[in-house]
């Protein structure tokens, strides 16, 4: 089954990735949000995004106007009628996810596959929400989407072979190397990364170091491209307390906890990049960061 118009629901910073790259392979995109005012930062996203790749000559000018002129944004969910495939990118929060997968089984054709760019819900629990539980599956992207090659690909306990293969076809296609993992809390991307990042915010709290110290310490000893910290403003800590929250409840491990510092964090807002603000101030300059005292 080969995909040529890919419907991608919310445009945040997962999804205008995925719409970026799905245009710049040559799929026509349909990129839906509830307000214009997320479609047109997503729009300017994508923009921005694709010029810095003609400036540095990975695509031609000709290139970027092809993509740009691929994707339809708009508000109404009634457009995924015309999508072949769904992938769903909004908010990692349960009800959320439930009440939209519950809608597009109601909007979309029914031979339609509906995947999740889920970090760490159930595809299972997802599916169940449907009438197409073989047709429901996980297809968790990276951030940033266009410059990682991962996909985690999850199939529920009903997903089919036949949604599967057509998953792993349409990955590939789209530049990414699909790995098939069970349908476990985190799945193995996040069960690793975030208690990682968690356990770093609780050094931080402790006072075992500074931001920059630790981040300084995970790069140059462990030759991690990023720190934890960095890191974890660049995913969101709105995210990563979600993420942590999943693994905790679904696995009743306390090692797993979430940090009471991330806790604050978020319920302060200081989100990480998204909101100008968080284990760094980005609001001078973004691509230089200044590490803040706690």
């Amino acid at each position: 089954m080969s995909i040529s118009k890919l419907g991608v629901i919310g445009t945040g910073t997962m999804g205008n990735g995925i719409a970026q790259v799905a245009a710049l392979t040559g799929l026509d995109v349909i990129a839906i949000d509830i307000k214009d005012e997320f479609l047109e930062r997503a729009k300017g996203t994508i923009g921005k995004n694709l010029g810095r790749m003609v400036k540095k000559e990975k695509i031609s000018q000709e290139d970027f106007d092809a993509a740009v002129s691929r994707i339809n944004f708009t508000t109404d969910f009634d457009a995924v009628k015309d999508a072949e495939f769904i992938v769903e990118a909004a908010t990692e929060n349960k009800q959320v996810k439930f009440d939209l997968f519950t809608k597009l089984d109601e909007i979309a054709n029914p031979d339609v596959i509906l995947a999740s760019n889920t970090s760490t819900i159930s595809v299972t629990e997802i599916a169940a929400n449907t009438k197409r539980a073989d047709k429901v599956i996980g297809m968790h992207f990276m951030n940033p989407v266009p410059m990682m090659k991962l996909v985690e690909v999850i199939n529920g306990m009903s997903t089919s072979d036949e949604t599967y293969q057509v998953v792993d076809e349409l990955a590939k296609k789209m530049g990414k190397t699909p790995i098939l993992v069970n349908d476990y809390p985190g799945f193995v991307a996040n069960r690793i990364l975030l208690p990682m990042i968690n356990e770093a915010v609780y050094a931080l709290m402790e006072g075992v170091a500074g931001v920059e110290e630790i981040d300084g310490v995970m790069k140059l000893g462990m030759g991690h491209p990023m720190g934890p910290l960095r890191l974890a403003d660049l995913i969101g800590n709105d995210v990563n307390l979600a993420i942590m929250e999943v693994l905790h409840d679904g696995l009743g491990d306390s090692k797993y906890r979430p940090c009471p510092l991330l806790k604050k964090m978020v319920a302060g807002g200081f989100l990480g990049n998204k909101t100008g603000i968080g284990f760094y101030d980005y609001r001078e300059d973004p691509r230089n960061p200044v590490a803040r005292k706690f």
